[in-house]
């Protein structure tokens, strides 16, 4: 079978091995690209359009699972979404894969007959796509997401977090939690909006949701995470895109096509 494939590994000597792995296991595989960092995964996926994405999961400014996530928002709906296989260090991203039935999860150093049994499967999963539902890989795999982050997103901690501390200027302003509408990611930043302000802290969104209360605050977007009951009406788009407005908030939210399922009417 003749198909093209994604290397996103930061560690040189690990590309190179899983690479040459790769040749010996699947001779007719093409490499289209070697990355060495999450950002780039997605530039270089969205550019060549492989059939088969190896992620590693730890990778430099953004994991392999969030790069997956950005793909699936940003990825044409007239195009088949690509297999992905997670290659890890770490078990217990292997073990949420199993859990999740990810399309497949390696193990470092990646072994041979691992990735035989890897190339095998993948194989499969490529040969049951068809040309009249591409939209089939692209929600198959957006479950297998919503299963990898569910833990994360689910999670409430015991004392969720009461008071945003921000600085402004020479002071520093709190602001209660009650107050906010909306956390969203701005480069090194994160924007917190309420309805009569807008600061910046410094705490990374992945380090701020697991200190917020799950049943008050949705993430609905990567980037963006919002109060529940702020959230006035969902639109759609003639393309299926769903947006968000908010009470108190004049600008409209995205929401992504991982956490659209969120929004069904009871």
């Amino acid at each position: 079978m003749n198909a093209s494939a994604l290397i996103a590994e930061d560690e040189p000597l690990l590309a190179a091995a899983l690479r040459a792995e790769l040749a010996r296991a699947w001779p007719a595989l093409r490499i289209a690209a070697v990355v060495g960092d999450g950002r780039s995964a997605v530039a270089e996926a969205l550019r060549l359009k492989p059939d088969l994405l190896f992620l590693d999961i730890r990778m430099p400014g953004q994991s392999g699972l969030d790069a997956a996530a950005e793909l699936a928002d940003e990825w044409p709906a007239d195009t088949p979404f690509p297999a992905i296989v997670f290659v890890t260090a770490y078990d217990q991203y292997a073990v949420q894969a199993f859990e999740a039935q990810a399309v497949d999860y390696l193990l470092k150093p990646v072994q041979p007959e691992r990735l035989a049994r890897t190339v095998q499967r993948v194989q499969q999963v490529l040969a049951q796509r068809s040309p009249a539902n591409v939209a089939a890989p692209l929600e198959h795999t957006l479950n297998q997401l919503r299963a990898l982050l569910a833990p994360a997103l689910a999670a409430t901690p015991s004392e969720p977090l009461r008071v945003i501390q921000a600085s402004v200027g020479q002071q520093i302003r709190l602001v209660p939690i009650d107050e906010v509408l909306v956390f969203e990611a701005a480069d090194k930043y994160v924007r917190v909006l309420t309805a009569d302000t807008e600061l910046l802290i410094r705490t990374p969104l992945k380090e701020l949701i697991p200190q917020l209360d799950a049943s008050l605050f949705w993430q609905v977007h990567r980037s963006t995470v919002v109060r529940a009951t702020a959230i006035h009406s969902v639109h759609r788009d003639e393309a299926g895109k769903l947006s968000l407005d908010l009470r108190g908030l004049k600008e409209r939210l995205p929401v992504s096509r991982l956490y659209a399922g969120r929004f069904k009417a009871m």
